[in-house]
């Protein structure tokens, strides 16, 4: 049961999580005299993405002598605030920050802003953009039209299932991106929302809950893959991947193999190596008083049966 062992390695993985939360991760190497002092707040760091971007932004902190500081908010929105707070009190000159929750941060951003620290919002916006000097994520909307787009080549009648992620803007933003690509075609009928919190330990019982109801669906979209993983060893286990199809966003390793094994039909491809390089050079932009954009979308790119070896199945992009 391959899913079931990869499901069985998330969920371990992601309890392991909070053994460490809120520790104080120091990634800094030889400072220089009077370093910069940058601090990240990342959603979860159970997913990959955040991983590997996080990885762009220390080595380049670390190369310039400053230090970084590292936390990790496993989704709660409560301790995100105290832990950006925490940064503060400790001198923070940057903060980037991807919110757990995009309504919640206003009033400690301001604060942030009051005493002078730059803020980069990373992956997904917050609700007051104008809280943000810059802020970098994927075109999340454009990811979910190419879904629906190819959706809408394989598919002329369907019930679809939608997975969502209501608290953060990216999740809004694919699902709503799918949903307008779709829309136009009257055989399409949505029969449930279910918010998994883009989790994978979430989304695998949430569905197997709606089979146990009797809800009756031959197709899901998942606003990311990690809730793409939880889809399809829910549908394996009732023995529904011949008759159900999952469509993603993400194209995160496991997911393509996935689609390499026809057991999803297609994902997104994000790119956090390069989200995560474009955040560090706006870093020094920002501390070096240059000119920045203020918003940039990172391109993404349509991953299916046809090109998946293309990028490279074992590795992000």
């Amino acid at each position: 049961m391959f899913l079931g062992a990869l499901v069985l390695f998330n969920i371990i993985a992601f309890g392991a999580l909070f053994y460490f939360v809120g520790t104080k991760t120091d990634y800094s190497l030889n400072q220089k005299e009077d370093s910069y002092l940058i601090g990240a707040s990342y959603m979860t760091m159970n997913n990959e993405f955040y991983k590997i971007l996080n990885e762009e932004i220390s080595a380049k902190v670390e190369a310039e002598g400053d230090r970084f500081i590292l936390r990790d908010t496993a989704l709660n929105a409560g301790r995100q605030i105290e832990q950006i707070e925490e940064m503060l009190s400790e001198g923070m000159d940057v903060l980037v920050v991807t919110p757990v929750d995009w309504e919640s941060l206003t009033f400690v951003l301001e604060r942030a802003k009051r005493e002078g620290v730059r803020i980069i919002v990373a992956d997904t916006n917050v609700q007051d953009d104008e809280l943000a000097d810059c802020t970098i994520t994927s075109d999340n909307y454009r990811a979910g039209v190419l879904v629906g787009e190819y959706f809408l080549t394989q598919k002329k009648e369907a019930k679809l299932v939608i997975m969502t992620h209501e608290a953060t803007k990216s999740g809004q933003d694919r699902v709503q991106g799918f949903l307008d690509a779709v829309n136009c075609q009257k055989g399409i009928e949505i029969v449930r929302r279910i918010e998994c919190e883009g989790q994978t330990e979430i989304a695998m019982p949430k569905l197997q809950e709606a089979i146990a109801q009797g809800v009756e669906f031959d197709n899901v979209f998942c606003l990311n893959d990690l809730a793409s993983v939880g889809v399809v060893a829910a549908l394996e286990e009732n023995g529904m991947l011949d008759s159900v199809d999952v469509y993603g966003v993400d194209a995160s390793p496991d997911s393509k193999v996935l689609i390499k094994e026809e057991m999803m039909q297609a994902s997104v491809a994000q790119f956090p190596s390069e989200i995560g390089g474009r955040i560090a050079e706006v870093i020094y932009k920002l501390l070096n008083g240059e000119t920045i954009e203020k918003d940039v979308l990172v391109p993404v790119e349509l991953i299916t049966p046809e090109n998946v070896e293309e990028f490279g199945i074992d590795r992000w992009q």
